[in-house]
């Protein structure tokens, strides 16, 4: 169950959003076709034959006012109305001629006014949002778990930068742990980089977004550590966890590992579920007062695979 504060950061976004698209209304829309009319012919254009109850389950929207708005767009020649041949009682919408011009100039007018909108946005925060803008529209499809395509991949160039972005960021959002853990995160990304004889790192993508990662380090012939497992908070229960562990523990079958370590911290109750689950045992304790203001217990984790191989 949601709690309160979460529910207020969505209600304080919400009205936030709201003023956002006010002023989209009012910036981008002329008065002729104010948002709620130019989504209406935006949908009827892209879902070319839909009925009038199809446009407004989908947009939300009164069922008189919507009944209205497509009369007036009939005597305006924007919309005609054909009946469907699979059901006589059914009225399909379609634009004419002159509401694709409609459409047409309402798209080059909302794409050239949304430009001036974000032309004095720095590149990096430009990408920050897009990616924002694509998770929240990614968690809150109501097929979200069941249609998300999950990829578990080994890594490209490009990756191992964004697995310590991802580190820095919910490390810190999460549990204020500050620049130094993304220092000390970089720094053994760099070492792996330099020779990932042994090893190799996966990620983890849903929809081709990056949201977690896991890796495997040498350190003997028969030992090997489990590295820089992390998702997403906003991806749990998707799965996905698993899927990296198992890869992990799959690989290190297949190069004749006998053990594995890891080091997490205490406070990390998901991961530490996840690695009770798949016959980790707390093996050793001390304490951490480099990331967070408060004392931390970091964790050693041990798993024989022999052990497991035999359970």
């Amino acid at each position: 169950m949601s709690s309160f504060n979460e529910i207020d950061k969505i209600r304080k976004f919400n009205r936030y959003y709201a003023n956002i698209l006010g002023r989209i209304d009012q910036e981008i829309y002329n008065q002729s076709f104010p948002l709620t009319e130019a989504r209406v012919i935006t949908e009827i254009q892209s879902k070319s034959g839909c009925t009038a109850t199809e446009v407004r389950e989908t947009l939300g929207i009164d069922r008189g006012y919507m009944s209205r708005m497509v009369q007036r767009f009939e005597e305006e020649n924007i919309v005609v109305k054909k009946q469907s041949s699979n059901d006589k009682r059914q009225y399909l919408l379609y634009l004419t001629d002159y509401g694709k011009e409609i459409y047409n100039g309402l798209v080059e007018h909302a794409s050239r006014e949304v430009g001036r909108m974000i032309e004095d946005i720095p590149e990096p925060l430009l990408s920050k949002l897009l990616t924002s803008m694509a998770t929240i529209q990614d968690i809150l499809s109501k097929d979200h778990s069941s249609h998300s395509e999950v990829t578990i991949r080994s890594f490209q160039p490009g990756d191992v930068g964004f697995v310590a972005h991802l580190h820095g960021r919910l490390y810190d959002e999460t549990y204020k742990f500050g620049r130094m853990f993304e220092y000390y995160v970089m720094k053994g990304l760099t070492e792996f980089m330099n020779n990932t004889n042994g090893g190799d790192l996966w990620v983890a993508e849903v929809n081709g977004q990056i949201v977690g990662s896991i890796a495997i380090t040498k350190s003997s012939d028969t030992l090997a550590q489990l590295r820089w497992f992390i998702l997403d908070e906003h991806y749990q229960g998707m799965g996905i966890g698993k899927k990296l562990m198992e890869t992990a523990i799959k690989f290190c079958k297949e190069q004749h590992y006998q053990h594995i370590f890891l080091w997490t911290v205490n406070i990390l109750a998901a991961a530490r579920y996840l690695y009770q689950k798949y016959n980790f045992k707390l093996t050793e304790e001390k304490p951490n007062e480099d990331w967070t203001e408060t004392l931390l217990m970091e964790e050693r984790w041990d798993l024989d695979l022999d052990e497991e191989q035999t359970s």
